[in-house]
């Protein structure tokens, strides 16, 4: 599957390191239970990385179990060729309940009016229980044990998981470490009820990329990672219990368009928010918002790196563009490859340094880059 990047007359693209995301593989299953297995989040286009590449890449390493967050998500895998289960954990409107069947999707039920709204179709669904303890999002509560009971004696839903989402599994502050005590509890003694009315327990999982993070002795047979798979975290002031040695899958490049330069009093790009207050040259670097280079990185001290040094981002971002000040670098002309995420050189920005500046997550910032930045698999 391995591709080699040589298509640097394209004006964007990201490089997915499959060497690296096997590793990540490696180091969170090291820190799994033993009955633990890795359930391989690909929602939102594997979160910029690219869904059907880094889906079935992760199939053919032995992962067998997937989750998304929409059906048109989990049929476009299935047209990609992913034969392993798919697990969509939003809504789906009962509705579509045939091409559930059709492509052996498994849905998630957020409550038991939806289990039954699936269930009048008479066709044998996959379902997972999605159990709401204190989140108030998607999930039936946890204190509704009739209700969750009866979802799994409907004659053509076949239960296969039951689960929850921690809220505030990322931190560490002893009030949130507390809520999420209690959400663990509740979750548990849910299933204890459960086992005293003799249902079958299918699969749980409890655990996202921080629920492995900070409570990895949870006993689950999955855990649903996303954000740490690719080798990030959400943000870089966030402590956690466990340090992975995770490796940046995603390395987003582009080049040089033009350079020029500026007299002092001239002003760069939209608004005249940037005034030249000295002789500048500028490179104008044919990228934007609309490729997911968030536009509040506009005068955030926000850098890119051309021949291995950091350019600043001067300007407003504008749509299809934005402009760097390379005054300080030598010899910088057209063609030059510039790397907003990744290495050149001794030099690095990570995606959690972005997404700071932009004032956001890392989760963000990934899942927005746009369809129109080609993507590649390397092994370097």
């Amino acid at each position: 599957m391995t591709q080699v990047m040589t298509r640097l007359n394209d004006r964007a693209w990201l490089e997915l390191n499959l060497s690296n995301l096997r590793h990540n593989v490696a180091v969170l299953q090291a820190a799994f239970p033993d009955e633990c297995k890795l359930m391989a989040v690909v929602k939102a286009n594997a979160y910029g990385h690219g869904a059907g590449k880094i889906a079935l890449y992760l199939n053919d390493l032995g992962i067998d179990a997937f989750a998304v967050a929409t059906i048109d998500e989990a049929i476009d895998l299935r047209n990609q060729g992913l034969k392993a289960d798919i697990l969509i954990l939003g809504y789906t409107d009962a509705s579509r309940a045939e091409e559930l069947f059709r492509y052996s999707l498994t849905q998630a039920v957020i409550d038991y009016q939806h289990a039954e709204e699936l269930a009048a179709f008479n066709l044998p669904i996959k379902v997972q229980v999605k159990v709401d303890t204190g989140m108030n999002r998607l999930g039936q509560s946890y204190q509704d044990y009739d209700q969750i009971a009866n979802i799994f004696s409907f004659e053509h839903l076949e239960v296969t998981g039951i689960f929850t989402h921690l809220s505030v599994a990322d931190s560490l502050m002893e009030a949130d470490v507390e809520f999420t005590r209690k959400q663990i509890t509740r979750f548990y003694s849910l299933i204890e009820q459960l086992k005293e009315r003799k249902i079958p327990i299918p699969a749980t999982h409890i655990q996202s990329s921080y629920g492995i993070l900070n409570y990895p002795e949870l006993r689950c047979q999955y855990a649903r990672i996303g954000i740490a798979l690719y080798g990030v975290l959400s943000s870089s002031n966030t402590p956690t219990r466990l340090q992975l040695d995770l490796k940046p899958v995603l390395a987003l490049k582009t080049k040089v368009a033009l350079v020029k330069n500026a007299k002092p009093g001239e002003y760069v790009g939209y608004g005249r928010a940037y005034q030249v207050k000295k002789d500048t040259t500028i490179a104008i670097i044919p990228i934007g918002y609309a490729d997911g280079l968030p536009r509040s990185l506009s005068e955030q001290q926000c850098d890119v790196l051309i021949n291995g040094s950091r350019a600043p981002i001067i300007g407003r971002v504008c749509m299809d563009q934005h402009m760097v000040d390379v005054t300080d670098i030598p010899h910088v002309k057209r063609g030059d490859i510039v790397t907003l995420i990744g290495k050149d050189g001794t030099e690095e920005i990570r995606a959690e340094e972005v997404a700071g500046h932009a004032d956001t997550i890392t989760n963000e910032l990934l899942s927005r880059l746009s369809e129109r930045i080609e993507r590649f698999l390397t092994n370097h």
